[in-house]
């Protein structure tokens, strides 16, 4: 039977650059110190451990680079790969150990007692460690230590090629990876990849749809703590962040770095099709979807598609007749709190947007755009039936109800049928008697504004 042995060369010729590999003749492969190699032979050969004429030989490499340490201990024992030298040494450990101590809750295996005892403290949740400025708690020493950090403001490790600054070196070794964009964790069913093993084990959950974290309050499921503890600030009321320009406060500091971008006029996110600029890119992504034409969500019981989940859910209630949001001053109720916010204004009086050419005020931005097209001529919709041109679609849309002798709008009391919600609305006016426009000077009144404006022209 043929004995694993290695060749020596004892000499080192002079002027060369030496490096010494141990390597097994029985697999070839190569070890970086000669107490490795024969833990490899132990485990990896044991028909041959009791042969004790196991030789060595110190093979003489010259200018010729030594592998990365991930390539020299590529066991086919196991998985298990590192760059650090002391990591790969104490994992063989647990090869070659003669005790192993096992969790009888989990896998964890280690061939160290203190570590298993360790281990057993996310078990039992014990945290001795306690930091006295915060309530953080932890297993370890070293973890407070680090904590600490967090309070004092050091942050030891800092990149060489942007501004970062961290207090771990992993976080840093983790950070250098964005730079050189390497993601060496990807998922098997989609191209997501990314930098952290975590992340992609969180990443996995959207596929097998697991939603370990749940809301005690309300319906609310998710995959990450982190989302959990954000969103429990919805019921608490808490807004940590703060802008220090206006009144802005939010749960989380990524929403006032945005906000703060209002104020700044910085747009960073801009479409290559036309002028649309952004401040984030979740609404670049959206705006792209208007010119691919793509609605990804659909009504199941009208014909209505939209580009956003919230936009469908806000239009199911138009199905249900659900109205969240009221007035109190008035009956006003409306499905957005957004809608509510702009109704107020009617009641204040406030008009933020003025054109600069005429007195026109209105509530909205969106009526300004609309109505600066008048003063510039634009009329972007017309009919391909007759000459009609207009501002709105909304108005196009009307418009061709005349052709189409579409009348949806009907009187409960006559016979009476419109094109317009609002038509129907003066025309119960009929009805019920009520005249609100009246003249100060003598007793007329009308239904319609513009009845009176033609009205007053007789006193003048």
């Amino acid at each position: 039977m043929k004995q694993k042995s290695v060749n020596i060369l004892t000499k080192k010729p002079s002027g060369a650059s030496t490096k010494y590999i141990f390597e097994c003749d029985g697999c070839s492969k190569k070890f970086s110190t000669k107490d490795i190699l024969a833990k490899h032979i132990s485990y990896s050969h044991k028909t041959q451990k009791n042969q004790k004429n196991t030789t060595a030989v110190r093979t003489q490499v010259e200018q010729t680079p030594v592998p990365q340490l991930t390539e020299i201990f590529n066991y086919d024992i196991c998985e298990f790969k590192t760059s650090q030298k002391r990591c790969i040494l104490a994992h063989l450990k647990a090869h070659v150990a003669e005790q192993v101590y096992c969790c009888n809750n989990c896998d964890y295996k280690s061939i160290k007692k203190d570590r298993l005892q360790r281990h057993m403290k996310i078990h039992t949740g014990e945290k001795p460690f306690s930091c006295h400025i915060c309530k953080y708690q932890c297993i370890q020493k070293s973890d407070l230590q680090k904590h600490m950090k967090i309070h004092t403001g050091e942050k030891p490790f800092s990149c060489h090629i942007c501004e970062y600054k961290c207090i771990r070196k992993s976080d840093l070794q983790r950070h250098m990876k964005i730079h050189t964009g390497e993601k060496p964790f990807s998922c098997h069913i989609c191209k997501y990849q990314c930098i952290r093993k975590s992340s992609l084990q969180t990443h996995m959950k959207i596929h097998t749809g697991e939603k370990p974290f749940s809301c005690h309050i309300c319906k609310y499921q998710c995959i990450r703590k982190s989302d959990l503890q954000r969103h429990m600030k919805i019921h608490t009321g808490e807004k940590p962040f703060s802008c220090n320009i206006c009144e802005y406060k939010c749960i989380q500091k990524s929403d006032l770095q945005t906000h703060m971008k209002i104020h700044t006029g910085e747009k960073p996110f801009s479409c290559h099709i036309c002028k649309y600029q952004c401040i984030r890119k979740i609404d670049l992504q959206r705006h792209m979807k208007i010119h691919t034409g793509e609605k990804p969500f659909s009504c199941h019981m009208c014909k209505y598609q939209c580009i956003q989940k919230s936009s469908l859910q806000t239009h199911m209630k138009i199905h249900t007749g659900e109205k969240p949001f009221s007035c109190h001053m008035c009956k006003y109720q409306c499905i957005q709190k957004s809608s509510l916010q702009r109704h107020m204004k009617i009641h204040t009086g406030e008009k933020p947007f003025s054109c600069h050419i005429c007195k026109y005020q209105c509530i909205r931005k969106i009526d300004l755009q609309r109505h600066m097209k008048i003063h510039t001529g634009e009329k972007p919709f017309s009919c391909n039936i007759c000459e009609y041109k207009c501002i709105q679609k909304s108005d196009l849309q009307t418009h061709m109800k005349i052709h189409t002798g579409e009348k949806p709008f009907s009187c409960h009391i006559c016979k009476y049928q419109c094109i317009r919600k609002i038509d129907l609305q003066r025309h119960m006016k009929i009805h019920t008697g009520e005249k609100p426009f009246s003249c100060h000077i003598c007793e007329y009144k009308c239904i319609e504004k513009s009845s009176l404006q033609r009205h007053m022209k007789t006193h003048t």
